[in-house]
């Protein structure tokens, strides 16, 4: 192996390095430029060669200039040395919990011929890499062992950085994996060894330091001038060094991949898998199932051995990663350690604060649990705090209880209750008035005819026009509180045109649409801002005011297609519930069976037509409108306010709580937690169909004898007679966007779960 001057990578690297502290020297003799200055005038006038008024006053003002300038020079000399680099958190490894571990490490940088790490640390996240810890604020460094042959004089080797491990690696990957993928990471310590690429690290790390002091806020106004001067400066010596500072670390990485080339190299390919699943199992792991866990105050302590659990189901149902499993029967990683437990459970808590903002220490809010109770403390206290919100955001909204005398406890929280609110009704503009208009027969106007009620916003897939499985399609997104009130062409949605359900056709809300021969139908689950609602007719539409009103759909040919369900053969009510955005097959109790379907239904002229073209409320690019009743809307913006009220009354017990040492470390950069969320915000449709699925799970429970159960790869899940029930969700869905309980309630009537039943809440 060849010495760090002699590797290509090595010598870009000092190169660059070098150009850093050229950078570091110019700023240095700009400081003393006006010493320098001050210095030949007072030489000047010592020999009698620059003397006069002119010449003293050029004294004065140079020398408090000069004194000034250096007395800024040493301000921030002083605070980008002795600023506090960032540093990554993680779980410390003493060597006495890990000796396998060390020296594995050890022998590792023996056959690289670098330096060895200085310590282990663990990272709860899917990669490794070299830090430096030098800096005296981050701890008193390790005693180097004595060197006799370096004299008094001479300059010692800097301190080696740390190497930190992700966590998910020594549970997930073998010994021998661990040790190729780890190998060009410590190959580094041999570059970073050199005195100028130290040097020009501090500066750059110290500047960077610098320019966060200065970031912070709540001073004085003296106090800020002076810290703006300071972050000013700062970041002017960083942009003119930016460049140089990141060639230098690639060519610090070239020359560790150089020296790692002769360890374990094709070893190294197979491990480079391994971190891709790792990662993907680890992502997964964190997403579905830590994080319903960290929402009700509980963090899962083995998390690292979750992911192996997470990997081995992937592989168990997935063929392609059949053979991934078979190395399990190999040495882990975990085994270098003394107590993995331990060391798993402090990367967990760590993974939480990082990953969920929770605290730094556990507490009877935040407690830690093991997988075998994960199903009763977490997916069963889940759901029924979710139901408990729901019922009271019902109580606020005025909602009355189920009215079923059936019901054993009329006052208690029933699944029902919640299927009779969310319902769309005659009054409402939404299901209610479809199924009472469906009864009519083939030939009637279909439900986006115009004048009746306005549609809730899915356009549904092979919509049928016979029978009582659906007249038609429903005009695309309409805004909240649009519905109840007859449609009119001035009141189109803004995204409603363009696009006609597939294998429907008749007549559209706001005008006589052509069948569509080229355009996709949206699902039901689709936001529907662009679909025109069809329905079965009698009389031919004409092209031009299809166009006019409601917009030409793409690939339209002008002439009328009679649809299979005019005809009467359309798909049957199993048909129906299969597919995407099912058509209700009876009326709800509480809507008549002759309810007027709203005014009158005649089609507007075709002079009326460009009426419907008026540009309406644009949304920012990117964002639909909720495809949701205006039942589902009101209920959502009360989950949305009552989950932001618990959140914010637990923020503040946790700050009025006492301060731990370790919550101090945390917090003495003021740094946002979490500092790397893994979810955006739920919207209000997502919360209502998160909390309408855990009152459908409760009742499940308590009147079916389902069981809550963990699934490693998709989080909290529900069993049915020792099975997963996986098509939930469509038919909630379904309920929520378009008012229509039933395929939800042929859902339940299957399994036997009884919505009149009053479950039990936290």
């Amino acid at each position: 192996m060849s010495g760090i001057g002699v590797e290509a990578g090595a010598q870009a690297a000092r190169s660059r390095a070098l150009a850093v502290l050229r950078v570091r020297g110019r700023a240095l003799a700009v400081a003393l430029l006006p010493a320098g200055t001050e210095v030949i005038l007072l030489t000047g006038a010592s020999t009698g060669r620059l003397v006069g008024p002119e010449w003293d006053a050029a004294r004065w003002v140079v020398g408090v200039l000069a004194v000034l300038v250096l007395l800024a020079a040493a301000g921030i000399a002083v605070v980008v040395a002795r600023a506090r680099p960032a540093m990554s958190p993680t779980v410390p490894v003493p060597e006495g919990s890990a000796p396998d571990l060390y020296g594995m490490v050890r022998d590792l940088a023996d056959r690289l011929d670098v330096p060895a790490p200085s310590a282990i640390a663990l990272t709860p996240d899917c990669d490794s890499w070299l830090e430096d810890r030098a800096h005296s604020a981050h701890g008193p460094p390790p005693r180097p062992a004595p060197d006799e042959i370096a004299g008094p004089g001479r300059r010692r080797t800097p301190v080696a950085p740390v190497l930190v491990i992700g966590s998910p690696f020594l549970w997930w990957m073998r010994v021998g994996e661990l040790r190729a993928v780890l190998a060009p990471v410590i190959a580094g310590t041999g570059p970073s060894a050199h005195p100028d690429i130290a040097a020009a690290r501090r500066f750059v790390r110290g500047l960077d330091a610098a320019v966060a002091v200065a970031s912070t806020g709540g001073r004085r106004p003296l106090t800020r001038g002076v810290c703006a001067a300071l972050g000013w400066v700062a970041r002017l010596l960083l942009r003119g060094c930016r460049e140089h500072a990141t060639q230098m670390e690639r060519g610090v990485a070239a020359a560790a991949a150089e020296r790692a080339q002769a360890v374990d190299y094709g070893l190294r390919i197979v491990a480079q898998e391994q971190v891709g699943l790792a990662y993907a199992g680890w992502d997964r792991l964190l997403t579905r199932v830590a994080l319903p866990a960290w929402r009700m105050g509980r963090w899962p302590s083995r998390l690292d051995a979750g992911v192996v659990a997470a990997l081995t189901e992937l592989s168990r149902r997935d063929r392609l990663a059949e053979g991934f499993a078979s190395r399990l029967g190999e040495r882990p990683a975990c085994d270098l350690l003394e107590e993995p437990g331990a060391v798993d459970e402090a990367a967990s808590l760590l993974a939480a604060r990082l990953f969920h903002g929770g605290p730094a220490e556990s507490g009877p809010d935040w407690a830690p649990v093991d997988w075998q109770a994960y199903p009763e403390e977490v997916v069963d206290r889940t759901w029924r705090a979710e139901a408990a919100r729901l019922h009271r955001v019902l109580d606020t909204l005025g909602v009355r209880p189920s009215p079923d005398p059936r019901t054993p406890d009329p006052g208690g929280p029933t699944l029902a209750r919640v299927l009779d609110h969310l319902t769309a009704t005659a009054e409402d503009g939404g299901w209610g008035a479809m199924d009472a208009d469906a009864g009519t027969g083939a030939g009637a106007a279909g439900p986006g005819a115009a004048g009746s009620p306005a549609a809730t916003g899915v356009v549904a897939c092979g919509a049928s026009g016979a029978g009582g499985n659906g007249a038609g399609a429903d005009v695309g997104a309409v805004a909240t509180g649009a519905s109840g009130s007859p449609s009119r062409p001035d009141q189109a949605a803004p995204g409603a045109q363009g696009t006609v359900a597939a294998g429907a056709s008749g007549a559209g809300t706001d005008g006589a649409g052509p069948e569509a021969t080229g355009a996709p139908a949206p699902s039901a689950s689709a936001s529907g801002t662009d679909g025109v609602g069809t329905g079965p007719t009698d009389a031919p539409a004409a092209g031009p005011a299809a166009s006019g009103a409601a917009g030409t759909a793409p690939g339209a040919t002008g002439a009328p297609t009679p649809s299979p369900s005019a005809s009467g053969t359309g798909p049957s009510d199993s048909q129906a519930d299969d597919a995407d955005g099912p058509a209700p097959t009876d009326a709800p109790a509480d809507v008549p069976a002759d309810a007027p379907a709203g005014p009158s239904t005649d089609l507007p002229a075709a002079d009326s037509a460009p009426a419907a073209r008026e540009p309406g409320p644009q949304l920012p690019f990117g964002e639909e409108e909720d495809p949701t009743t205006e039942r589902s809307a009101a209920l959502a913006a009360g989950l949305s306010a009552e989950l932001a009220r618990e959140e914010a009354a637990g923020v503040d017990a946790s700050a009025a709580g006492r301060r731990s040492p370790v919550s101090a470390q945390w917090d003495e950069f003021a740094c946002g937690l979490p500092l790397f969320p893994l979810q955006p915000q739920r919207t209000a449709r997502e919360l209502l169909a998160d909390h309408v699925t855990a009152m459908v799970c409760c009742a499940a429970v308590d009147t079916a004898g389902a069981v809550p159960a963990l699934d490693w790869l998709d989080g909290p899940s529900l069993l049915l007679g020792g099975e997963r029930a996986a098509d939930l969700a469509p038919k909630v869905l379904t309920l929520i966007e378009e008012g229509d309980p039933g395929p939800l309630r042929d859902w339940l009537a299957a399994f036997g779960i009884r919505p009149e039943k009053p479950v039990r809440l936290v």
